[in-house]
């Protein structure tokens, strides 16, 4: 026994009875070999009378617990690790793709009658054939035209502009405003519009242009510029009675048909839907001239080839007036305009052009109008 009253007694080791280990029902079962003894305690050092204190107390250090006993690991379907198990040492074999004859079918792979599926498709005509729709009841055909349409068809607007003006209330049929979207009516009902309409349309402008070589009539291309880009107030041509220019009038400006990148001449821009149906319209029946120059040597006939005879892209053309003005100049006046036409038609019958220049569209013609510079469409005119 210490003489010393603070000192501490070293604990007992814990004892390997079932009833303190919560494990031992798991770790020992019936019949299981008693777990080896545990480890005894190590001794706890001698406390040693701290320096500095004359009142004869002695202050003990701190004892190093003893460490308790190696506890066996639980196993079973309660234990966090797992016993080990030894690793097969099995031969590597080639592998092998069964055969269809050897493998059994999957149970996805049958039909609700129990028969295997075949895994090839069926053939077309091992196909179930396809009931025919039945025949719609005409009752549940919408009755009418689209009015957007009407008023494309009669060129009042384009479409675009019908929406919008019925959209906004501007448009009346039979005297009845309408409003919706989509509404489909009579084709011969009797269709006006408001004043709002009219004052609408009157602000829409087209605008002429003399292009040069470099520019493309429609959507930019790898390095080259809109011909749109030359419409500003320092190339415009001023004419008596015309608006001022303003920048919003470029809003919605397209160009109506084209002119490639290689032609010069005549190129109308316009907001009006209707100017730009009956220039590029699928039925449209606008002639447009053009002095071309070419080079090479024309093929017997081919005079009568470019007039009438010759089809692009497997389709024929339409007739055109062809005129030969002297060994290196032709005289073009077309109905269509489809794309190089010109070009392809001369490269057909052995000669190639070296300049193309458009004068004329409709009624409408290029005039003094110089290179780069554009002017309105008066009043009076019309193509």
């Amino acid at each position: 026994m210490s003489d010393f009253g603070n000192e501490r007694k070293p604990k007992r080791p814990p004892s390997d009875a079932a009833g303190g280990d919560p494990w031992a029902k798991w770790r020992q079962p019936e019949g299981a070999a008693t777990p080896a003894p545990a480890r005894k305690p190590r001794p706890a050092p001698a406390p040693q009378a701290a320096a500095g204190r004359d009142d004869g107390e002695v202050e003990s250090k701190a004892e190093v617990p003893p460490v308790p006993a190696v506890r066996e690991r639980p196993t079973g379907t309660l234990s966090p690790i797992k016993s080990a198990v030894p690793a097969r040492t099995a031969e590597k074999r080639p592998f092998k793709k069964p055969s269809a004859a050897t493998t059994p079918p999957r149970p996805r792979d049958q039909m609700r009658g129990g028969k295997a599926r075949d895994a090839r498709p069926l053939a077309r005509a091992d196909r179930a054939p396809v009931p025919p729709r039945p025949p719609r009841d005409p009752a549940d055909v919408p009755e009418g035209v689209r009015l957007s349409k009407v008023m494309s068809e009669r060129a009042m607007c384009s479409r675009r502009e019908a929406d919008l003006w019925i959209e906004r209330g501007w448009v009346f049929v039979n005297g009845e405003q309408i409003s919706e979207l989509g509404s489909r009516i009579d084709p011969n009902a009797e269709i006006s519009i408001s004043k709002e309409a009219k004052l609408d349309q009157a602000k829409q402008v087209t605008i002429l242009l003399n292009k040069p070589i470099g520019y493309v009539s429609g959507q930019p291309e790898a390095d080259c510029k809109p011909a749109v880009t030359l419409i500003s107030a320092e190339s415009w041509v001023r004419q008596s009675g015309d608006p001022e220019f303003k920048p919003w009038m470029l809003r919605g400006l397209a160009p109506a048909g084209r002119l490639d990148i290689d032609s010069t001449g005549l190129l109308v821009f316009t907001q009006d839907g209707r100017i730009a149906k009956k220039l590029i319209g699928e039925d449209s029946l606008v002639e447009k001239e053009y002095l071309v120059r070419v080079s090479g040597e024309m093929i017997p006939g081919g005079l009568k080839l470019l007039q009438h005879g010759l089809e692009l892209d497997g389709k024929p053309l339409k007739p055109a007036w062809v005129k030969q003005l002297n060994e290196d100049q032709l005289h073009f006046i077309l109905k269509e305009g489809k794309k190089r036409q010109i070009r392809r038609m001369c490269e057909l019958v052995g000669l190639r052009v070296i300049g193309l220049k458009r004068v004329r569209i409709g009624r409408v013609k290029l005039g003094d109008l110089q290179l780069g510079q554009w002017r309105f469409l008066r009043p009076d005119e019309s193509f």
